[in-house]
């Protein structure tokens, strides 16, 4: 019963930010054709004013409408980049990649918008029922969303260690990711999330010394037991791969 519960109040959260929304765009079309009729009034005839006092008139109502405008489609980006991710943190990629496209749209300077998308798309192509061709087409979708994050902030860890992990482990392109992978951990130097998926990247590069070196690093600065055993045993089985 709790898990009905809570998938309902969630259903009822998706529809209301979709009420919402709706009302935004409804209002907009409204406040057009308001003005619109508003601007025509000021002149007898209905058409545009011709005299420099009505003409002031309608510029100042015109300013007005314009701004109130401009925050209704900020308030409505960021309900869509709002519900996006949500979205995303209950793992419904695919309703969530629908409205972080819509946020981008309001947002397209927003990395973390592009960012989210990437993560949606990325995990949704991992589906088993997606065929070849829509599982290639996510993972384009991811790429080009990561780095469209990175174009607008080349240093935003999420989008470098995102599009690090599609490369490495989705696409079988370590090459590509090891820069991204580099810059991440010049801003993040501790990081052994990072180094572990760096490793990887030049075991299958045939970079073996860089993987045992960051091996080592692991092993030297981790306090967590679980991750020195990790790097201790992947250490160990690059070693023999490579020289035995």
């Amino acid at each position: 019963m709790a898990k009905k519960g809570a998938a309902k109040s969630f259903v009822i959260v998706i529809l209301l930010a979709a009420a919402i929304a709706g009302v935004f765009v409804y209002k907009k079309i409204s406040t057009r054709n308001s003005l619109a009729a508003q601007i025509a009034a000021l002149s007898s005839r209905g058409a545009p004013p011709k005299s420099i006092e009505d003409l002031r008139k309608a510029i100042a109502l015109y300013e007005k409408k314009i701004e109130q405008n401009v925050k209704d489609a900020a308030q409505t980006g960021s309900y869509w980049k709002i519900l996006g991710s949500r979205l995303v943190d209950r793992k419904l990629y695919g309703e969530a990649m629908e409205a972080l496209e819509r946020a981008a749209e309001y947002y397209p300077e927003d990395e973390s918008v592009h960012y989210l998308l990437g993560l949606s798309a990325g995990n949704l192509a991992q589906s088993e029922y997606f065929e070849p061709a829509r599982q290639e087409e996510h993972f384009s979708v991811a790429e080009r969303a990561y780095l469209r994050a990175l174009t607008i902030d080349d240093r935003y860890g999420k989008a470098l260690y995102g599009i690090s992990i599609l490369y490495v482990f989705a696409l079988g392109r370590p090459a590509e990711a090891v820069p991204y992978l580099r810059r991440f951990l010049e801003i993040n130097t501790s990081d052994t999330d990072a180094m572990f998926v760096l490793a990887n990247a030049y075991f299958q590069l045939g970079e073996t010394q860089n993987a045992v070196d960051l091996y080592d690093t692991i092993i030297t600065i981790t306090k967590d037991a679980a991750k020195k055993r990790q790097a201790e045993t992947n250490r160990a089985e690059v070693l023999s791969r490579s020289y035995g």
